[in-house]
């Protein structure tokens, strides 16, 4: 289902993930784990378009999740470009323009003809030579397509691309919108999936209301699994922190996505709620999706992963199954240190 080919990230001179590459099988719960810093949550946000890999490649599906090139884009070049030589052909023929349009058409007292300072600045475009107007113009064109084609290209690995493919995530800290209702993060993360225009919205025509109706139903739905279908009209910054953990969680179910990442969803729980987040976890898996998990409770980590890779310092040093990871060496050596 995913594959993460030899990806590399880097901040600066640091090397935050290092040649790091796996696969997630189509149901199976696969955990990575390490020391702190290892580059767990790099890994994650390069598989989530937040930080694009400097190399390797990330295939979800068999495909990597980018935009694609399509006439809207394309459009938007051309307008961009047009934009751009505009203004560059402005910038060089100012003094000009000003004289011809504005200068010779003043007179003291009288009112301004904008349309006949309107038709001399035509008429100064239309009629000066190509190098002062059109090459120019032609120049700002290419360099406003190429720029804005640079940073597309640039974002074409993005959150929400990622998200459309069927991909969600929590984060290691919590990032609800705590002065909303419960119910209403949850129907933050249908945004993606839902078809209603502007207009539509706007006017309340009943192709919206009916879609707005089967999103809270779902909504419902999804809090009900989460355990928290009774706290759906209270604020999220009320809830207690286990509950928090829940709601992120079903934000991100609320995408419908087909993969999963847990950012150490355990952290700050008590005993007892880490055993019922292990259950979630299950449940999670057995309604078809795969989760990746990052983890710290090894307990949890153990007892619930399918497949488990290990960090450190950012490079890959082990992966299998988690009977095979407590008897590897170099993962005994990465949490404890070396013996003499």
């Amino acid at each position: 289902m995913l594959r993460v080919e030899g990806i590399t990230v880097k901040f600066g001179g640091l090397t935050a993930a290092n040649r790091v590459e796996f696969q997630v099988r189509p149901g199976e719960i696969f955990s990575v784990i390490g020391p702190n810093g290892a580059g767990k949550t790099t890994v994650f946000n390069a598989i989530t378009g937040i930080y694009p890999p400097c190399e390797g490649r990330i295939c979800f599906l068999d495909k990597e999740p980018k935009a694609k090139l399509t006439w809207r884009a394309v459009t938007g070049f051309l307008l961009v470009g047009l934009l751009s030589g505009f203004f560059v052909l402005l910038g060089i023929n100012a003094e000009n323009i000003w004289y011809e349009a504005i200068t010779s058409k003043y007179q003291y007292q009288q009112s301004f003809d904008w349309s006949q300072s309107a038709q001399s600045f035509l008429s100064y475009i239309t009629q000066s030579s190509a190098a002062s107007t059109r090459y120019p113009f032609l120049g700002g064109v290419l360099l406003g397509v190429l720029g804005a084609f640079t940073v597309w290209s640039r974002g074409r690995i993005s959150p929400d691309i990622v998200t459309r493919t069927g991909i969600a995530r929590t984060f290691q800290n919590i990032r609800l919108f705590k002065g909303m209702s419960v119910i209403e993060n949850v129907l933050v993360g249908m945004e993606r999936r839902l078809k209603s225009s502007l207009l539509t919205a706007i006017f309340r025509l009943p192709s919206f209301q009916n879609e707005e109706r089967a999103a809270r139903q779902k909504a419902l739905e999804i809090l009900d699994l989460m355990g928290l279908k009774e706290c759906a009209d209270r604020q999220a910054g009320e809830l207690a922190y286990g509950d928090q953990r829940r709601l992120e969680i079903a934000r991100a179910l609320a995408s419908d996505p087909k993969l999963i990442l847990l950012d150490e969803p355990a952290a700050g729980m008590n005993p007892s709620e880490s055993v019922e987040l292990m259950e979630l976890i299950r449940k999670i898996r057995d309604r078809g999706l795969a989760v990746v998990l990052i983890e710290h409770h090894m307990n949890l980590v153990m007892e619930v992963s399918d497949r488990i890779v290990v960090l450190d310092y950012g490079n890959k040093i082990a992966e299998g199954t988690p009977v095979e990871i407590k008897a590897n060496q170099r993962v005994v050596e990465a949490y404890l240190g070396k013996g003499e």
